[in-house]
C-alpha cells in the first residue's frame, strides 16, 4: 500500500522522562539512532522548552557534529532542569 500512496514510511511518537543531568547523552544515542526525525523537550507540566528538526537517514558522525552546538545548549539548560521529557519522532523506513 505504501508504494500505491508514495508515502515514504511509517511515523510515530515515543515520550521518555529524564533527568536533566542525563539530557545531552539521551540526545546524543537518540541521534545516533538514525531513524529520528524530530525531538521536542518539554517541561514535566508539558509546556514547550525546544524542538529540535533531525534529518532522517543522515549519516550518525555527521549528524553529531551539525548537532554539536544544539548539544551544548541542551548542557546549560540541563543544569537548570530536574526533569525533562522527550517527546522522540521515528521514522520506519518502508522495505523495497
Amino acid at each position: 500500500m505504501d508504494n500505491e500512496t508514495g508515502k515514504t514510511g511509517r511515523t510515530w511518537t515515543e515520550e521518555i522522562e529524564v533527568a536533566g543531568a542525563e539530557l545531552v547523552d539521551h540526545i546524543k544515542e537518540l541521534v545516533k539512532a538514525g531513524n529520528v526525525r524530530r525531538v521536542i523537550l518539554r517541561t514535566p507540566d508539558n509546556k514547550l522548552l525546544l524542538e529540535i528538526p533531525l534529518t532522517a537517514g543522515a549519516v550518525a558522525g555527521g549528524v553529531v557534529v551539525l548537532v554539536a552546538p544544539v548539544l551544548a545548549a541542551l548542557g546549560a539548560m540541563a543544569a537548570l532542569l530536574a526533569r525533562v521529557k522527550v517527546e522522540v519522532v521515528r521514522t520506519d523506513q518502508p522495505e523495497r
